[in-house]
């Protein structure tokens, strides 16, 4: 009922801010948002930590019974971490918002409300139909912000993420349908339950598992993005409004990583094991390569939003490193990313509505002006860079370290996909990142004092409020539960790590014997010997 509650209430919340006065806009945005993380948190509360991998608060609702379509919805730890990261970044964004916009407020925080509703949706979903359907509908809120609230080229920018999102997940739906249609084959009746349609996909030669990874990478690629389909990502997030960047990092990117770990890794664990190294190849492309454009960035979002390819790339390299730490780095990172970059977003958007402009030419040394603002984006570039004591050096770590075991031998002499040279290769992106966000730091908020030319004369299209020289409490109240967030996982990662070990080894079960060595593209028989799954409860 609470999963339920935590779809309906915010799209419930956008109708009243649609229908009510433009005075009240902020007000009921703010108290719905609240309302949906108190929810969220009470939902943690009854959650059940000591059975973190199974399906749980869920609840189902017929909609097409002759096509075994129905709302189905259940979290284990993995999306119930999700929805809590979604919830708190909402109010957030509502409270980040209130000098941001202050025209067309019923619009902006009615659709930045609705956005809410099928992000829960994807993390919550337990039949296929009803995850789709909430994957794509993350679409329209997040075109609308943009293409009205956004900079200069918003209407390029919302036109380009749409395509490219909306096309990539029209390739995933194929490859998911064509799983369904052999589970209606094999069974005589249409079910769309994501468990089932697991046993069906395990079941498939590795020709047909190959076809099937294809196309959901297809989708959830772009999503994340993955190189090279990450073009569109870097135009989004400088367009975009703050609270918009604020959720692209945060929430909308993990949907494709999140799909990835559902869908990819169970589904197609022959064609993930044949093509592991391929996958990891391109993940650290991604990672080095945006790095390096990082490094010759002028405008700081931008450098911001092009790191968030980097980041991301870990994620996929930690799912593909198909071992426990690897995974529980993966599923740590997307977490710590919504916090620390989404921090950053944040921090930005604040400088851009005093000063008008994200340039490091026309910007530098405002420390001298704005010492809490300073601290702030120190801190939150230290989490990003994997400063030690802080949240992204666990995840990135995790992430390498699962990579190196990769290559190692494991239980009856297996090897995994990966090895010594990607986790190296890939550890080059962490120095690359330390350059270039240490050096926009030294720029920015260090040196000597650099304004832009008539600075304080001017406003933007959207009428900022006038603002202090430095935050304001309110703005120091959306940074400090994200600081607080970014110690504590720092320091004390270890209930969440030990919250996702459960659904990561069942996820990881189809594995389970499986020697990657074996794989090299001419058996086509290799899915079949991968059906059987260890009983449960049988350590790995």
């Amino acid at each position: 009922m609470m999963l339920w509650a935590l779809i309906l209430i915010p799209l419930l919340t956008a109708a009243l801010i649609a229908s009510g006065p433009r005075g009240a806009a902020r007000g009921t945005a703010m108290l719905g948002s609240l309302i949906s993380l108190f929810i969220a948190g009470l939902a943690a509360f009854q959650f059940d930590w000591g059975n973190s991998g199974a399906m749980q608060l869920g609840g189902s609702v017929p909609f097409l019974p002759s096509f075994g379509v129905e709302f189905s919805l259940g979290v284990d730890a993995v999306a119930l971490a999700l929805i809590l990261l979604t919830a708190l970044l909402q109010p957030l964004m509502v409270l980040g918002s209130f000098s941001a916009i202050t025209s067309d407020e019923k619009t902006y925080y009615a659709w930045l409300m609705a956005l809410m509703a099928p992000m829960v949706g994807v993390f919550a979903a337990r039949d296929l139909l009803f995850f789709y359907v909430c994957f794509e509908l993350t679409l329209v809120p997040m075109f609308i912000l943009i293409s009205l609230f956004g900079s200069t080229n918003r209407k390029k920018a919302a036109i380009k993420f749409f395509l490219y999102t909306f096309t990539g997940s029209i390739l995933a739906l194929a490859g998911l349908v064509y799983v369904a249609w052999k589970a209606s084959a094999q069974t005589g009746a249409w079910s769309w339950d994501i468990a089932t349609l697991q046993m069906v996909a395990q079941s498939m030669s590795l020709k047909e598992q190959s076809w099937v990874m294809l196309a959901m990478l297809a989708g959830f690629a772009v999503k994340i993005p993955l190189f090279p389909v990450h073009t569109w990502l870097p135009l989004a997030h400088t367009e975009a409004p703050t609270a918009g960047s604020v959720v692209l990092a945060g929430v909308l990117l993990k949907l494709g990583t999140y799909a990835v770990y559902r869908f990819v890794l169970p589904f197609v664990p022959a064609a993930v094991a044949e093509y592991a190294e391929a996958i990891a190849l391109l993940s650290i492309v991604g990672i080095v390569y945006a790095g390096l454009i990082c490094w010759v960035q002028r405008d700081v979002k931008k450098l911001v939003a092009y790191s968030s390819v980097s980041h991301l790339g870990f994620c996929v390299l930690g799912m593909v490193a198909i071992n426990l730490i690897g995974a529980q780095g993966s599923l740590l990172y997307m977490i710590n990313h919504g916090l620390s970059t989404g921090a950053l977003f944040f921090c930005i958007g604040m400088m851009y509505e005093r000063y008008h402009t994200r340039s490091m030419d026309e910007l530098g040394g405002l420390a001298k002006k704005m010492p809490i603002w300073a601290f702030f984006m120190g801190f939150f570039t230290m989490a990003s860079v994997g400063l030690p004591g802080l949240n992204g050096f666990v995840s990135e770590f995790m992430c390498l370290l699962g990579t190196f075991q990769s290559g190692a031998e494991g239980v009856g002499g297996v090897r995994g996909p990966l090895g010594f040279w990607f986790a190296a290769i890939a550890g080059t992106g962490m120095i690359v990142a330390a350059i270039y966000l240490l050096y926009m730091v030294g720029k920015v908020v260090f040196g000597p004092l650099k304004e832009p030319a008539g600075h304080g004369h001017h406003d933007d299209a959207h009428g900022h409020a006038h603002l202090p020289q430095d935050l304001t409490g309110r703005e120091i109240g959306v940074l400090v539960p994200l600081a607080i967030g970014c110690v504590v996982l720092g320091v004390y990662p270890t209930p969440v790590l030990k919250a996702f070990e459960a659904p990561i080894q069942h996820t990881l079960a189809a594995y389970d014997g499986v020697n990657f060595e074996d794989f090299d593209g001419e058996d086509d028989d290799h899915g079949l010997a991968l059906v059987a799954l260890p009983a449960q409860g049988e350590a790995r």
